[in-house]
């Protein structure tokens, strides 16, 4: 498995591991998260134009496992989206984004990675608690993690449990 930077020419590809990825919503009682919007050119090409934007590629395998796209924020480097292909599954690939995107934040000089998550989807809060996440109250949530929070409550998804992660880098 290589990680790799997102490339323009990944988008399409990129849109098909987030669909297959939000699929699995349904089987935990989320089905209007699986028939979310997977974005588009511009949120993907976003991510790739500011160098946070990685894909998990096996070798000599031409479709991406797994993608992250993460952004700056309140001195950290927030995953805004990390997605795994249900065929790459459980073979350590959202972790390996993980780990990249943390050594990334690292020689930026950023202080942590943060995301926000369902706090009870199996893959989500308890998959990140063990990658070394731990809850963030919300008194300590800067500008921009209280941003993002409210761009996905307008978005609805605070119609099921949330949480801010942090992990120290």
């Amino acid at each position: 498995m290589i990680i790799r930077a997102a490339e323009p020419a990944d988008v399409g590809a990129l849109i098909e591991v987030e669909r297959a990825a939000g699929a699995l919503f349904v089987d935990v009682g989320m089905p209007e998260i699986a028939a979310d919007d997977p974005g588009d050119d511009a949120w993907f090409r976003r991510f790739m134009a500011a160098g946070h934007a990685w894909v998990a590629q096996a070798a000599g395998d031409d479709a991406p496992a797994g993608y992250l796209a993460a952004e700056p924020l309140d001195g950290a480097l927030h995953v805004e989206q990390v997605s795994v292909h249900p065929r790459a599954a459980r073979r350590g690939v959202g972790r390996r984004l993980i780990e990249h995107a943390a050594g990334v934040a690292a020689a930026e000089g950023r202080t942590a990675l943060t995301l926000t998550t369902f706090t009870e989807v199996p893959w989500n809060a308890p998959y990140y608690a063990r990658l070394g996440f731990a809850v963030v109250p919300p008194a300590e949530w800067g500008p921009g993690l209280r941003a993002v929070v409210a761009r996905e409550a307008a978005h609805g998804l605070d119609r099921w449990p949330r949480v801010c992660l942090r992990r120290p880098l």
